[in-house]
């Protein structure tokens, strides 16, 4: 199923390459004009204007709660007529140290409030938050894909998985903008989710 757009694309691969290029060039914008400096790290708010900005010359649901249930695989992730109560929980978690900025990232992955790109808007959101809180960042580039994708499968029953991997990859460069590129990085790009109905549950 492809996914209506702005750009009027019908066949897939061509939107992912639209997409890749798209989001990167308006990430690189993001960094350059200090707009993450403005956000109130770890809010929904924060993540909706992100996403917003990423995917808002692309799709009409840029920074809009997603319509349909979403699954990835066997997982399904958080029911719409939940979602608008699950970020409200998600809001109210505390984010002061490194295991409780992963519980709340495991926690909006579970979310997953947007139709597509929730992994690299999350990736920026959670960024944002340890470079507040801690002064730090992930190096992307240091966690295997295929470790992460099934630690993140995991995370909502033993978080200590996905925990081990990031903070193995905790750097202090958070003001270099190679460094934050990668948490957008097309190789992590795993969106590709399949709809469901609700009497599908």
């Amino acid at each position: 199923m492809i996914l209506e757009n702005k750009l009027g694309i019908t066949d897939s691969a061509e939107l992912a390459r639209a997409e890749e290029k798209i989001s990167k060039k308006k990430a690189v914008e993001m960094f350059e004009s200090c707009f993450l400096d403005h956000l109130n790290a770890g809010s929904y708010d924060a993540l909706e204007q992100i996403h917003k900005y990423l995917f808002g010359d692309i799709y009409d649901f840029a920074g809009k709660l997603r319509k349909v249930n979403l699954a990835k695989g066997n997982f399904r992730f958080a029911p719409i007529m939940y979602l608008k109560d699950a970020l409200k929980s998600i809001e109210k978690m505390p984010q002061g140290t490194f295991d409780e900025i992963i519980e709340k990232y495991v926690e909006m992955n579970i979310a997953h409030p947007f139709r597509e790109g929730n992994g690299r808007s999350m990736r920026i959101w959670l960024d944002l938050m340890l470079k507040n809180k801690l002064g730090q960042v992930i190096d992307w580039s240091a966690v295997d894909k295929d470790d992460y994708l099934l630690a993140m499968e995991r995370s909502p029953i033993k978080e200590i998985e996905i925990k081990v991997l990031l903070k193995q990859a905790l750097t202090d460069k958070i003001n270099d903008r190679e460094m934050y590129m990668k948490g957008i990085d097309y190789s992590y790009y795993y969106e590709g989710y399949s709809v469901y109905k609700t009497k599908d549950l």
